[in-house]
């Protein structure tokens, strides 16, 4: 079932108008991709499937690859386009201060691309300045700095649209801001990128991932009745 947190991020984006700007911080490294890079392809399949131009950019050196990577496979099912409908800015380390930085200026923060493309060769980003030329900030996730953080730094301050993705371990920490508004959604591990997969109609690695989850759960708890019949006996 899809519960309502990645439901409210669904529809969030649902609504955002074709040809509108969106930046997309691919906040990961490998060790987090069977949970994250699922809801990573999902995020970025449904927003070109709506026309929405993708800014992505990382604060983790592992992130920019990983984000090409998902725009190899997506792009090409909607005839998008490098620089016209998608960018992947890079990575660049500053943390919290490069959320501040981009929030003001994002060429001065990233005056090339990952590809070392000055900003200004770019088509897609010749009417962007900063943050709040766009319409929302989703985050994935898989530690600090996060999606906690463009919260805190950016969302708060800037009184801007952000959802995201996080691994399951870190769920907890964000539904606080959940209840306060300050996220309008969030997918929970594997089982959110399945649950998103869902509800775009393109199952996919999150929902191949938790059939295994899912038979290995059942396996632990048949291995914990057995121990247990064996213990009485």
């Amino acid at each position: 079932s899809v519960t309502a947190p990645v439901k409210g991020l669904y529809d969030t984006i649902d609504k955002l108008e074709p040809g509108s700007y969106v930046w997309l911080a691919a906040d990961y490294d490998p060790g987090s991709m069977p949970e994250l890079y699922p809801m990573n392809i999902a995020l970025m399949d449904h927003l070109l499937s709506r026309n929405v131009k993708i800014i992505s950019a990382s604060l983790w050196a592992p992130g920019p690859p990983l984000s090409q990577r998902v725009f190899e496979t997506v792009a090409p099912k909607y005839g998008k386009t490098y620089g016209v409908d998608f960018v992947n800015l890079g990575f660049k380390e500053g943390r919290e201060a490069v959320m501040l930085q981009s929030a003001e200026d994002i060429r001065s923060t990233f005056p090339r691309d990952y590809f070392g493309t000055p900003y200004e060769q770019i088509p897609m980003l010749q009417s962007i300045r900063n943050l709040k030329d766009v319409k929302m900030i989703i985050s994935i996730s898989a530690g600090y700095p996060g999606l906690k953080e463009w919260i805190q730094q950016v969302g708060t301050r800037y009184h801007m649209t952000i959802g995201g993705g996080v691994t399951a371990v870190s769920a907890p920490e964000m539904y606080p801001y959940l209840q306060s508004g300050q996220l309008v959604g969030l997918l929970a591990g594997m089982k959110g990128a399945a649950e998103y997969e869902q509800l775009v109609a393109r199952p996919g690695l999150g929902t191949a991932g938790m059939v295994a989850q899912s038979s290995v759960h059942l396996m632990v708890v048949i291995f914990i009745v057995f121990a247990n019949v064996v213990f009485i006996i």
